[in-house]
């Protein structure tokens, strides 16, 4: 069968041809809601920047949520499909999908009544309030459609089927973009014209999925199915909750010392949200290597082909450093034009300092966070989630408190600073465990 390249192909070359699919989607969701802050800002004002900023840091932990739980799902899901054991893979694929769909709903009610609380209690700027509280009721009315895309995504991946979701997110970021720009600059709808013009983007792009999602399942003879199965969502809550928690943990960390950056004002808000932006930027191929080890490692394990998750793993680490090259090359050296190009013409001097000494900083650390993904990624994908749980936790730690405690002494910069000790701690935790051997005798999906 043409999916089973990752059993079988040469291990450098199957996670490559899986990651880069994976990155290159990445690149274009993150493209899109790079183009949300930088069109607000250039056609807006710094403070509709800031408002979309303060507001990503709320955003970014549900589409973690929905991004981890596709993931911790597609371990299941490939564990059965490396085992050729299609009938309790239809029943994960259907189980997961009802529980993120309920859960998606739930989410979303919460976000509605509660979203000028939470941005009030991160001390959000009072002159963008009302333009952050606006741009997540929007969105969080379009919370379904998130979760039903990046699940729908990651079970794509779980049967090799990368490319697939490439296709639709293209296809959604560039029609958002486009949106974007005709809503805030023909229609003067500001940070609602963004927002609205994400929701409208993925609810297509969603829609579109789950019709070529059903027609790829039919292709896989089983027998009688499940719509829901209590023992597989528990199964699945097991691997979802701990990935959850990885994929949330930058995300997490930076709500919570949101209300250190808001304390510094709109301008530095508004620089601080600009390099944020870049950063997700550069994340991306770290994610996807993750990703692209986690769905190596199940499906190998599944097929009992324990000795290829070695060598993947350390092609993996190969790969880290190509992209963790690149990334360090083009943020020390186009910094100040990068920052530029999201705040306008009417710039400050404190919005354009904050974001580049961000980027000078962080450009030569991207590495440790990408060698913390690759580690996570195996322990993800063998079920080991032990160790990778209080990895994250101690990396959620580092930040928070390091950020909280010395950030209004020394100032913002120590807001930066705590992240690459984070991603250290964490990756010395995960890679201790990888060396005890004990992933190798854990299995996450039943007989």
């Amino acid at each position: 069968m043409e999916n089973d390249y990752l059993i079988k192909k040469k291990p450098f070359n199957a996670l490559f041809i899986f990651a880069l699919p994976i990155i290159i989607g990445n690149f274009f969701q993150q493209g899109y809601t790079m183009a949300d802050s930088a069109i607000v800002g250039r056609y807006v004002s710094e403070g509709a920047l800031a408002a979309v900023g303060a507001s990503n840091s709320l955003t970014n932990i549900f589409i973690c949520i929905a991004m981890g739980g596709g993931i911790g799902a597609s371990v299941i899901v490939s564990q059965y499909f490396g085992a050729k054991d299609y009938t309790q893979m239809k029943t994960a694929v259907n189980t997961s999908l009802v529980s993120f769909f309920v859960i998606s709903l739930l989410l979303g009610s919460f976000g509605l009544l509660f979203s000028k609380k939470i941005m009030i209690l991160l001390n959000t700027p009072a002159d963008v309030l009302d333009m952050a509280v606006l741009y997540l009721n929007i969105y969080f009315l379009g919370l379904p459609f998130l979760f039903m895309y990046n699940i729908l995504s990651q079970m794509f991946n779980a049967l090799g089927k990368s490319r697939i979701p490439l296709y639709f997110l293209i296809f959604s970021s560039v029609f958002n973009v486009w949106l974007d720009y005709v809503l805030v600059t023909s229609f003067d709808m500001g940070v609602a014209g963004v927002a609205w013009a994400t929701l409208i983007a993925q609810g297509i792009s969603a829609v579109m999925s789950f019709i070529v999602f059903i027609r790829e399942m039919k292709k896989f003879e089983s027998g009688q199915t499940k719509v829901f199965d209590k023992s597989e969502m528990l199964d699945m809550t097991r691997v979802a909750l701990p990935s959850i928690l990885q994929q949330s943990t930058v995300s997490i960390g930076m709500m919570l010392v949101q209300s250190v950056v808001n304390s510094f004002g709109s301008q530095a808000l508004a620089g601080f949200s600009a390099a944020m932006r870049i950063e997700a930027i550069c994340v991306v191929p770290m994610n996807g290597i993750g990703a692209a080890i986690s769905s190596f490692t199940a499906q190998n394990i599944g097929a009992e082909k324990k000795e290829r998750v070695v060598k993947g793993y350390r092609s993996a680490n190969w790969m880290v450093l190509m992209f963790a090259a690149v990334i360090c090359v083009i943020l020390e050296l186009f910094n100040t034009q990068i920052i530029s190009a999201f705040l306008g013409s009417d710039q400050t001097a404190t919005a354009l300092s904050t974001g580049t000494s961000y980027l000078a900083f962080m450009g030569w650390l991207f590495v440790l966070l990408g060698l913390k993904m690759a580690v996570g990624g195996l322990l993800r994908g063998a079920g080991d989630m032990k160790m990778f749980t209080i990895g994250n936790l101690v990396n959620l730690f580092i930040r928070v408190t390091l950020s909280m405690i010395f950030a209004p002494k020394i100032g913002i910069s120590m807001i930066w600073m705590a992240v690459p000790i984070g991603w250290l701690v964490n990756g010395i935790i995960s890679y201790a465990e990888y060396r005890t051997g004990k992933w190798k005798n854990i299995h996450t999906a039943k007989a």
